[in-house]
């Protein structure tokens, strides 16, 4: 692949970018998941795409999809080592999303839902 980037920055979001990876990545930095924990924390996320954004994350090496030989079939998604090296970026996008809401709006909590990483 002969693929060309103007600056670095295309390169990554070549890989996480778009609406969902970055909160799927989000949501694999606290813990294996699911699908369904996917589908029950991220609003709006339909198994089609959540099923298409897995794929690509596994094949750019970044998440590892841990399948179980068992009844009913048990599959867990997991940050590889590499996946876990955007800790920092992921970092940096919730922390500029912080100053922003806080900049934008009175009370943060009035616009970010409950959840693991939003606690009062």
């Amino acid at each position: 692949m002969n693929k060309k980037y103007n600056v670095a920055v295309e390169a990554t979001l070549d890989v996480i970018g778009g609406k969902w990876k970055p909160l799927i990545l989000c949501y694999l930095t606290k813990s294996r998941k699911r699908q369904c924990d996917f589908l029950q924390n991220i609003p709006n996320l339909t198994q089609k795409m959540l099923t298409q954004q897995l794929r690509e994350l596994v094949q750019d090496g970044i998440v590892n999809r841990i399948s179980y030989n068992q009844m009913p079939p048990k599959v867990e998604y997991e940050l590889t080592e590499y996946g876990q090296s955007l800790q920092k970026v992921l970092d940096a996008m919730c922390d500029w999303g912080e100053q922003h809401i806080k900049k934008m709006y009175e009370n943060k909590f009035d616009v970010l839902e409950k959840n693991v990483f939003n606690q009062p």
